[in-house]
């Protein structure tokens, strides 16, 4: 799949969100870098969590990304079936801080679900979500099917959504 870029149903003064979605090759390194800049700045710095986030599956995943300009505002990767979890996955989620407040989150969550059904739209879609999300997953249709657990320092449940 190529890069797409499709312009955002949303309400913001005078700027343009735009949303793009590819495999890693098309993404410029100047996108890649954004991409990491805020990863490690949201889940590393203002959760105060180390991991190891160059995990070796960006390479095989599908990355879609909230653009404003060259600001990044929201992300997400797709993973395909089998790579991380049995089924199809939407990991990495996050909207930038400051773009926080403009229901971005719910909109890339959408976004996300559309993109792995159209990549893989015989599979159902695996989340691991932060524990106190789960209302928030749980409006997109998700379930949890696991108990809570800790992943790097913070607690996390396994959810689902199903299309069988």
């Amino acid at each position: 799949m190529g890069t797409r870029t499709v312009p955002a149903d949303t309400s913001m003064a005078d700027t343009a969100l735009f949303w793009q979605s590819g495999d890693f090759e098309k993404l410029s390194s100047q996108q890649l870098y954004r991409i990491m800049e805020m990863r490690q700045r949201v889940f590393v710095v203002e959760q105060d969590c180390v991991y190891r986030d160059l995990d070796n599956l960006d390479q095989q995943s599908h990355h879609l990304c909230a653009w404003q300009g060259d600001s990044l505002f929201a992300y997400l990767r797709a993973l395909p079936p089998g790579l991380d979890y049995t089924e199809s996955a939407i990991v990495c989620i996050v909207v930038s801080p400051d773009a926080r407040g403009m229901n971005l989150g719910r909109e890339l969550v959408r976004r996300g679900i559309e993109l792995n059904r159209q990549l893989w739209p015989q599979d159902n879609i695996r989340i691991g979500a932060q524990a106190h999300l789960q209302t928030f997953y749980r409006e997109f249709g998700f379930t949890t099917d696991s108990e809570v657990y800790d992943e790097d320092g913070i607690p996390h449940v396994k959810m689902l959504l199903r299309f069988e």
